[in-house]
């Protein structure tokens, strides 16, 4: 089977252009006989780095500014926002995961979230993960998720999870993965470099699956010259913003593809899904090397929803 990361940068903060560009690179992934397509954290419709650059208090107005713009550009599943992905995973019979940054649409129609959707080859949304704990001032722009999300699905490609970022630093989220009989890991992230490729390292090894790490790979020239307070957050036209680092690990170590470090592009690799399940008979750590005497997880899937109506008087929800 034959998986494509994206390495490549939406048009940020401007979702319905990244959906065009989206839906372009799936179709160009699939023509290179791709049978899975992932995209970075968030990818929908760009990291809001800005968050680490613009000081809590002096920078509010500039945060402020830019949320707008954000929330303005967010998917909101409750009107099957990732329609054109879903459709170009139908129309070319791939798998995709991607990154988005979800607006609550049903509740609240502002509070934002991190999330990581996995749509079938058929073009199903098979699972939404938003991310449990936004990392330092990333809970400037995003709310918590819940539990609900943390699933391992079977899709056309095998059995697939995902965590975000600094979520696969959560030994129990991995855990949780690790015991739903899991194939592929994906790990879309902002993070680069040796220490997040250590720790890729380490989750193939531990859990006995393939790897999939991932990051926008974006330089200051990408941003839009009209983004508010552009000059201010990114004076180095030259700049990577982030060098990517896609890579591929191979189930209990070794690296597969990658890491593709400050290029653009796509970075594909074949992968046996049947060597994961395989590797596990050294060391199992949802299995024959648990001790399910000594330690016991509990995890809880259900949605955490801020109101729970009843039914009104006249019919209505």
């Amino acid at each position: 089977m034959k998986v494509s990361i994206v390495q490549e940068p939406p048009v940020y903060l401007d979702l319905e252009r990244s959906l065009e560009r989206a839906v372009s690179l799936i179709g160009a992934a699939a023509a290179g006989g791709a049978e899975m397509v992932v995209f970075p954290e968030v990818w929908l419709p760009g990291y809001p780095t800005f968050v680490w650059r613009l000081l809590p208090g002096r920078g509010m107005a500039a945060t402020d500014a830019l949320f707008r713009l954000s929330q303005a550009n967010s998917v909101d599943l409750s009107r099957d926002g990732l329609r054109p992905v879903r459709e170009a995973a139908r129309e070319h019979g791939v798998v995709v995961v991607i990154g988005h940054q979800e607006i609550d649409g049903r509740f609240s129609g502002s509070t934002l979230f991190n999330s990581c959707a996995i749509i079938d080859a058929n073009g199903t949304l098979l699972n939404n993960h938003r991310k449990l704990m936004p990392t330092n001032p990333e809970r400037m722009v995003w709310g918590s998720g819940d539990g609900q999300g943390l699933r391992v699905v079977p899709t056309a490609v095998g059995r697939v999870g995902a965590l975000i970022c600094w979520e696969n630093y959560m030994p129990l989220a991995r855990f949780t993965l690790y015991a739903q009989n899991l194939d592929i890991y994906v790990a879309p992230t902002w993070d680069s470099g040796p220490t997040w490729l250590a720790t890729m390292q380490h989750i193939a090894r531990e859990g006995g699956v393939w790897v999939i790490g991932c990051a926008t790979a974006i330089e200051a020239a990408d941003i839009p010259a009209d983004l508010p307070h552009r000059d201010e957050i990114f004076p180095d036209p030259g700049e990577w913003i982030n060098p990517g680092d896609a890579v591929v690990y191979q189930p209990f170590g070794g690296v597969e593809a990658g890491p593709m470090h400050a290029e653009k592009g796509l970075l594909s690799a074949e992968i046996d899904v049947a060597r994961a399940r395989a590797s596990r008979r050294k060391f199992d750590v949802a299995g024959h090397y648990a001790r399910p005497d000594i330690f016991t997880l509990s995890v809880n899937r259900a949605a955490q929803p801020p109101v729970r109506f009843g039914p009104d008087d006249t019919g209505g929800a």
